[in-house]
């Protein structure tokens, strides 16, 4: 319907333009808006305060002679003019349900569109050090990262989702030094336990796996345990697989798969890394200076240059991105999206920076960044802080058998993603009003019951058959519902663009809550069975929707709860 509705303004602007009343050579885009208090309608658009200067007249002029040149339809019923010019439409009640029928012909594909044309789009997420369990900051991030591709694909982009393991470096060494430990018998209480040594029971299980010779099969490759406890490569080696298998199976237990994973050790032994140093060294972005060498990232904005090699000769961790992130473009991704935490709000500015420096035709603000504010999990009011698995953390793992893969991944998504999180593993688990995935999870059941008490009568509708008089729908309710189907399409295409998922989650709770208003005010199994069928064909139209926004956010629509 909003679509209806910018074509008549478009209609009408046009017409302006021929009679000389708008400039001709000036383009004029009506935006057409919801309405707020629906006592002003049901769309509203300001072009006329937008446009009037161009029309040499008062807005509400404007609106007035705009109105009058809107070309005839049924599906507006009236239009009015308020406040200093804002033009409101007030929507028939056969239009309003016409959205009814669309999202029952389209079905599973109703919002989705191909605006993106199959571009293609590289979303990194998670990208978590293979050195322990993913924590609950890595599951919001997993989270948002994947609804994020799922929007994208609902826009009709080709996307690759990809993970990046920083398996090189002083925190994977800790790692194989602490499992080495445990291998010898030593515990985190005893005095030669490594200083930055890993405590969680984890590293044991790693050390049990390598002295008893298993086998682990991580994504590129297959590493037995030989068991010897002064082979420290080997031990590394080992424990890195064996960890990118913990990870692997709990992102599958999340619902959660990637089509790439990319080590950070292949940029040294391809020598992308000593490539990317020399190209900015060529191009003359880089000094030395106490020893290490630096690049003169203040020439791209950072408030002061970085050290690229240190003193020692290891390179500080943003070097390996910049040369990752050259890989990414040299792959064909001119569209890069990152999710990472806020902890990596620093490295922004350095990559960016360094990859400007490369002088490598990379656009300024290439990539994009997502990035999530921490989560904090709660249980009766109080912090929860520490897994036994993990040793210092909350789990993803530990969320998942709390409260189950659907409420988990629905509360990381659930709030914007520049705002700090609070888990309530109680609300999760609660099977009240209260708890929002519960909310629209039963309202798509609810509808699901319905189906079946018309079966055991006799009457077996299809999931997707639109079905009796629409126009009996003459109740405020229903025509909110309606209103509420028509937006989301648009939702999709903006929490796209955005790059907000927390969107759909709002959405599908205000859906859900007018869905529930509705059914506990007017019955729907009557005996005006025209009436009875066109408000099943409503009902079937926001199961459809409510399912539609759910998988969004991979969150499942159980048919009985």
């Amino acid at each position: 319907m909003k679509e209806t509705v910018t074509q008549l303004l478009e209609s009408a602007l046009a017409n302006l333009q021929a009679q000389g009343i708008l400039p001709a050579d000036q383009q004029f885009s009506p935006q057409v808006g919801n309405t707020k208090d629906k006592a002003h309608g049901d769309y509203a658009c300001n072009i006329a305060l937008i446009a009037a200067k161009a029309a040499g007249c008062p807005p509400r002029q404007l609106a007035e002679t705009l109105i009058a040149n809107l070309p005839a339809s049924t599906a507006v019923d009236k239009v009015e003019i308020a406040g200093p010019g804002f033009i409101n439409f007030f929507m028939s009640t056969a239009s309003a349900f016409e959205i009814v029928e669309t999202a029952l012909a389209q079905g599973s594909e109703f919002g989705r569109n191909n605006s993106g044309n199959g571009e293609a789009v590289q979303v990194e997420f998670v990208s978590a050090n293979p050195t322990g369990p993913l924590h609950v900051g890595h599951g919001r991030g997993a989270a948002i990262g994947d609804c994020l591709c799922r929007l994208l694909e609902a826009n009709g982009y080709n996307v690759t989702r990809e993970f990046y393991y920083n398996d090189a470096g002083a925190q994977i060494n800790n790692l194989a030094l602490s499992v080495q430990a445990r291998v010898k018998g030593l515990t985190p209480g005893d005095g030669s336990w490594p200083a930055d040594g890993y405590r969680g029971d984890y590293i044991i299980d790693v050390a049990r796996a390598y002295t008893a010779g298993e086998t682990i099969t991580a994504d590129d490759r297959e590493v037995t345990g030989n068991g010897d406890e002064d082979d420290l490569d080997a031990i590394r080696e080992f424990a890195v697989a064996y960890l990118r298998r913990e990870q692997d199976l709990d992102l599958r237990a999340f619902g959660v798969e990637f089509d790439v994973f990319f080590l950070e050790s292949s940029l040294y032994e391809d020598g992308k890394v000593e490539a990317t140093v020399n190209r900015l060294k060529d191009n003359g972005y880089t000094y030395e200076q106490d020893g290490a060498l630096w690049l003169r990232t203040t020439e791209f904005g950072d408030d002061k240059d970085r050290v690229m090699r240190k003193k020692d000769g290891g390179y500080t961790y943003f070097v390996p991105d910049v040369a990752y992130h050259l890989d990414k473009w040299q792959r064909g991704f001119t569209t890069v999206i990152n999710e990472q935490g806020a902890d990596h709000h620093s490295t922004v500015t350095r990559v960016r920076a360094g990859l400007q420096a490369l002088n490598a035709g990379i656009p300024k603000g290439w990539p994009d960044y997502v990035l999530h504010q921490m989560v904090m999990v709660t249980r009766s009011g109080q912090e929860v802080k520490i897994s036994k698995r993990a040793g210092s953390y909350v789990t993803v793992r530990d969320l998942i058998d709390e409260v189950g893969r659907d409420a988990t991944r629905f509360f990381l998504a659930a709030r914007r993603v520049d705002s700090q999180l609070t888990f309530d593993i109680d609300l999760a688990r609660s099977q009240t009003n209260e708890n929002p995935v519960y909310y629209i999870q039963y309202a798509h059941a609810r509808i699901c019951s319905v189906l079946r008490k018309l079966a055991e009568e006799g009457v077996v509708r299809g999931r997707q058959e639109c079905a009796g008089d629409l126009t009996l729908l003459t109740l405020d309710e229903e025509k909110e519902l309606a209103n509420q189907l028509a937006r989301y399409p648009e939702l999709v295409a903006n929490a796209a663009a955005q790059r907000e998922p927390h969107h759909v989650s709002h959405y599908l709770r205000e859906l859900a809550g007018q869905f529930h208003t509705y059914y506990n005010a007017h019955k729907v199994l009557i005996d005006n069975t025209e009436l009875r069928d066109a408000r099943v064909s409503l009902y079937l139209a926001v199961r459809q929707v409510i399912a539609n926004g759910l998988d969004l956010l991979g969150v499942s629509a159980p048919e009985e709860m």
